[in-house]
């Protein structure tokens, strides 16, 4: 999708997911979608970057790591996230890995003790991630052995149904 598309695309979700009042947007930036819609927004910008290389500290389209990913995705509907894996599942709000939704960030030990890889579920058990150098980004299954076993929590910065604001 295009950003051209994005924008429509996300005032019509907005449109239709509102309940309440939204709070006022800073000047220049969009109002976050909510609930659900925000975590299928955040799946559907994600996708749009599939086949993009892996940059080790990038955060533009041209190349993204990981996190960089993460912090692009995030910023495109709105929302604010850290910059680094570790820092983003400190500040996330915690999710069940039995309750993940579309949009949730899954996060791993791959190489330390800290968490150096995130990703952000897509449902169905997949998830998009920016995996190494060499690489694109791409889906990848939680059920993946080398991920299933590297696995350490998932979270969430986007709204869910019967969850209030930050």
């Amino acid at each position: 999708m295009r950003p051209r598309i994005l924008v429509p695309l996300l005032v019509a979700i907005l449109a239709a997911g509102c309940a309440g009042a939204p709070r006022a947007p800073e000047p220049g930036r969009a109002v976050p979608p909510i609930g659900r819609e925000a975590g299928a927004a955040l799946v559907g910008v994600a996708a749009q970057f599939i086949g993009t290389p892996y940059r080790y500290g990038g955060a533009t389209p041209q190349g993204f790591d990981c996190s960089g990913l993460v912090y692009y995705v995030h910023s495109r509907i709105g929302l604010t996230v850290p910059r680094t894996a570790d820092q983003q599942s400190r500040a996330a709000r915690a999710v069940k890995l039995s309750a993940l939704e579309p949009g949730d960030l899954v996060f791993f030990r791959l190489d330390s003790r800290k968490v150096d890889h995130v990703g952000i579920y897509a449902g169905r058990g997949r998830f998009i991630h920016a995996p190494s150098t060499g690489k694109v980004v791409s889906y990848a299954y939680l059920d993946d052995p080398y991920y299933r076993k590297r696995l350490v929590g998932a979270g969430r910065f986007w709204e869910a149904p019967g969850h209030a604001r930050r």
